[in-house]
């Protein structure tokens, strides 16, 4: 019986030291604690990535699905399997080399357990059943003019689907010469399949994440010059008031953390977990930093798995998970 138990105590030793973990929590406001434990480790899950993307959970097989942008790939993770590849390309189908950035990048699950990818290399917003094909476009223009490179997607309750689309995926980005749109919009694609351009002020809109109550719409902008987390009314027919700025990233670039406002995420509290300068940021509803998820990497965006309590986080070459005391919206 005692070498039984020695046997026992060697493995689950074992097992524990095989759990790998990068970075810390960083606490600047004591309401953290009602949302994450300081020691909360971040687990590595995998790693060996060139861009790390658009993290979703796929509540009925339980396991996640996340982008490689520069890799075209999309993968797939869940518990005791490890990583495997799920669909290649996964968004750019033409010949020979497009861009440093081809693949899909922002991912979401449509109301009817679809999946819906914002696709750089072919421009468009698709959808497609997960298990047996059939992919299919939702938009690649607004008015007859091609998008840029569409980056990340959410749907509302009633259907709508909300996408920004800046030029990261283009070849020469901003100065490419295919580029036919002049701005870089935030688009709502309606349950007729009408696209309208809602936002076109912003330099660089990214990530996008609606409130639990969906009247309001953040969208995250990624320029080294004004980086911020705007807020955005949802009005009653889905399209969206004056904006304002709902987070100044800029101070805690010009404090030496590297990163920009990228990924949203939302918990049934309001709370924003927004990747940014320094990790993941915590943010209240009220628009006031609690604390970072600092991974050590930039950081591309976050997702809520398994019970909804569990945040993914898509961390430049790794993809990593922390324990939380919320739950995602």
């Amino acid at each position: 019986m005692k070498y039984l138990g020695l046997l026992f105590l060697l493995s689950h030793t074992l097992a524990s030291a095989q759990v790998r973990t990068i970075g810390q929590i960083v606490r600047l406001d004591p309401a953290l604690d009602l949302l994450l434990d300081q020691d909360a480790p971040i687990e590595i899950l995998a790693e060996g990535f060139k861009w790390s993307e658009g993290p979703v959970w796929i509540k009925n097989g339980g396991y996640l699905l996340f982008s490689d942008v520069p890799q075209n790939i999309i993968f797939r993770w869940k518990q005791g399997e490890g990583l495997s590849e799920f669909l290649k390309p996964s968004g750019y189908t033409g010949y020979g080399y497009y861009s440093n950035e081809p693949g899909s990048n922002g991912l979401t699950m449509s109301r009817d357990g679809r999946l819906i990818a914002a696709e750089h290399g072919d421009r468009r917003v698709s959808i497609m059943p997960l298990h047996d094909g059939g992919k299919r476009t939702l938009a690649d223009n607004h008015a007859g003019k091609r998008f840029n490179s569409p980056n990340d997607v959410v749907q509302k309750s009633n259907g709508d689907i909300y996408f920004t689309d800046p030029p990261y995926g283009l070849p020469k980005q901003a100065d490419d010469p295919s580029r036919e749109t002049p701005v870089f919009g935030v688009y709502r694609i309606d349950t007729t399949g009408k696209t309208t351009l809602l936002i076109d002020n912003l330099s660089r809109p990214n990530g996008l994440a609606f409130s639990p109550d969906e009247k309001t719409l953040y969208v995250a902008q990624s320029d080294p010059g004004m980086a911020a987390i705007f807020a955005y009314p949802v009005l009653a027919d889905g399209t969206t008031g004056e904006g304002r700025i709902f987070f100044d990233a800029n101070p805690l670039r010009k404090s030496g953390l590297g990163g920009l406002p990228d990924g949203l995420r939302v918990d049934v509290q309001g709370n924003l977990f927004a990747t940014g300068p320094g990790g993941v940021l915590v943010i209240s509803p009220e628009g006031k930093l609690l604390g970072r998820i600092d991974t050590t990497q930039s950081n591309a965006n976050c997702g809520w798995g398994d019970d909804g309590s569990v945040l993914y986080i898509t961390a430049h070459r790794y993809l990593c998970r922390v324990k939380t005391k919320t739950k995602g919206f």
